[in-house]
């Protein structure tokens, strides 16, 4: 069953859903653009990876590690290389580190390799004030200097805009920046009850923008993930107030009328 919102659906806006959310969004975007894009490009999935220095308070595994790590007094595993080590004169502890992998999707030419397109559809991590939205507006830069096209979805109500002048007042937003027209770029405004628009994606000229359609693309998401078994148990992110609150948890209630 597709998602009862006409637009966006505000429930997988949750920290609950909105990762598992964003990883199947991008891989399903990667897929219809590989079917749309034709046998000169490449449609692939890569990340951006944040790391976060935790207080002692704070400290959790995340992510799968990429290198052994070995408790205090404890033993490598069989099959491990072992060396002598002599005695350190002295012993710190390191900052434990949060490892957040967040998928986007690139578009490249089938033959050099050269990045044509990148795709994001931004997170939390990304619109918040500090170091990680300091490194997502430094990579939107250098994309644009090394002459790529870059596709920006943003699909959360909370946290800050990115930036641009003007700042369209809205939900959602959907920018398209393309090199040849930096600093100008195309902005899809998104209200709450809007369905999500068709976009284009550019690819190397002469071809012309492959175009996807979003709303779609998130009820075909929705549909497979079972987010109707769990989301509505909590409350959309940030919450919704007045008209709009009611709406949404009419808009919401009236999934079950509609399975019956």
């Amino acid at each position: 069953m597709p998602s009862p919102f006409p637009g966006m659906n505000p429930y997988l806006e949750q920290d609950d859903a909105w990762h598992d959310f964003h990883e199947r969004f991008c891989t399903r975007l990667a897929d219809e653009l590989v079917s749309r894009t034709g046998p000169n490009y490449l449609g692939k999935l890569d990340e951006n990876v944040y790391l976060h220095e935790l207080p002692s308070d704070q400290r959790r595994l995340v992510g799968r590690p990429h290198v052994m790590v070995l408790e205090p007094g404890g033993r490598a595993p069989a099959g491990a290389a072992t060396t002598s080590v002599s005695a350190a004169p002295a012993y710190a502890n390191l900052p434990a580190v949060d490892l957040e992998r967040l998928s986007y999707v690139e578009i490249r030419d089938a033959r050099s390799r050269r990045l044509i397109t990148a795709v994001e559809l931004l997170s939390p991590t990304n619109k918040r004030p500090g170091s990680d939205r300091d490194q997502y507006l430094a990579k939107r830069a250098t994309l644009m200097r090394q002459g790529a096209n870059l596709v920006e979805i943003d699909l959360l109500r909370g946290g800050p805009r990115m930036p641009m002048d003007p700042a369209p007042t809205c939900d959602y937003l959907v920018m398209v920046a393309r090199p040849a027209e930096w600093p100008r770029a195309g902005v899809w405004p998104i209200r709450l009850r809007d369905p999500l628009p068709e976009v284009p994606v550019p690819l190397a000229p002469p071809d012309p923008d492959a175009r996807i359609a979003l709303q779609p693309l998130l009820h075909a998401v929705y549909d497979a993930a079972g987010y109707d078994r769990f989301v509505y148990e909590g409350e959309p992110d940030p919450s919704l107030v007045g008209d709009e609150g009611a709406w949404a948890r009419q808009t919401a209630a009236s999934r079950a009328r509609s399975s019956t």
